[in-house]
């Protein structure tokens, strides 16, 4: 049996994604970022012009994220980003924390920020990032933590939007991925 794949183009690049089910009727184009230099240094230079004027701080959720989010503070100049955590480390003094349900997680989880990183991120501007926003329930868990750490959220970035995401204005995208129906 042949596998099933979506041709994707976005920042110049070209990739074949797996058609893969994540539920009895839904399934997705597997879209990973991890370890792929090329599509992260392209992506991340095409949001840089889209990013707000006003941005202190670029804040991205584990693990996905985090590449494009290094990436992208390197072209903007800055030199730091946050990350939320889906777990506590020893390391993490006094976190905060929020629920977060995701289409490629199964279950909930929750995302935390150690004590300095509220501490960077109380009065900034911060955008935030994930390589794809679908249902936008990750964003809405990173906005409720950065809110809780004292920040004001002035956007909300990725490199595809999937599904009716792609439909929404108040969100910075480069390309579209669509749903597919589980066969």
């Amino acid at each position: 049996m042949a596998k099933n794949y979506y041709e994707l183009h976005v920042a110049g690049c070209t990739r074949q994604l797996p058609i893969l089910p994540v539920s009895d009727t839904l399934s997705i184009a597997g879209f990973v970022i991890l370890g792929d230099t090329e599509i992260v240094t392209r992506a991340s230079e095409e949001l840089a012009a889209r990013v707000p004027k006003d941005t202190d701080i670029i804040m991205t959720a584990e693990t996905k994220g985090i590449p494009l989010a290094a990436e992208l503070a390197r072209v903007l100049g800055m030199k730091r980003y946050i990350v939320a955590r889906k777990s506590v480390k020893a390391y993490m003094q006094n976190p905060i924390w929020v629920e977060d349900e995701s289409i490629t997680t199964k279950g909930k989880q929750r995302l935390y920020l150690m004590d300095t990183d509220v501490e960077m991120l109380h009065g900034k501007n911060v955008l935030l990032l994930d390589d794809v926003i679908s249902t936008g329930g990750s964003m809405k868990a990173m906005k409720a933590l950065a809110e809780k750490a004292g920040a004001h959220v002035i956007g909300e970035a990725a490199i595809l939007a999937e599904g009716n995401a792609a439909k929404r204005d108040d969100i910075i995208f480069l390309e579209k991925l669509p749903l597919f129906e589980h066969e």
